[in-house]
């Protein structure tokens, strides 16, 4: 069985209660059950941290025994050459995640320090954009 983790950064703990109009009102943890619930033949595990550092050892942790990543970094994205550094220096592949279409927001969130670094990107679907990160990995 394959063994994926979920990587939520900063601010996304606030799922369902923040921006409802960009991020939906589901909390993360309850679509997390509905992923383990439709792909019963993956492992799912998850992790959320506002901390960058904290991020960066959760890839370190797993990059070299999990299948694979799937990771919003939030507001990191555009920021942290230190995460992109992370995801090079790792095995496990990795898959950008964003719920909204970060290209129609503020022009800062129009650069990613982390795509070059990462297998793909999926931006845009809602929260679906994990269950298509989660479909990369069949």
């Amino acid at each position: 069985m394959k063994k994926l983790l979920i990587i939520n950064g900063p601010n996304l703990n606030l799922l369902g209660k923040r921006e409802p109009d960009v991020y939906g009102s589901l909390t993360f943890e309850s679509y997390f059950e509905t992923l383990k619930t439709t792909f019963p033949e993956f492992e799912l595990f998850y992790y959320q941290s506002n901390v960058e550092g904290l991020l960066i050892d959760k890839i370190h942790e797993v990059g070299f025994s999990y299948d694979g990543i799937i990771l919003n970094a939030g507001a990191y994205t555009h920021t942290s050459i230190a995460i992109a550094d992370a995801i090079r220096a790792i095995k496990t592949p990795v898959i950008e995640v964003h719920i909204s279409n970060v290209h129609a927001r503020e022009e800062f969130r129009h650069h990613s320090y982390l795509s070059a670094a990462c297998k793909a990107c999926v931006v845009g679907f809602g929260l679906d954009s994990y269950r298509l990160a989660i479909e990369s990995f069949k």
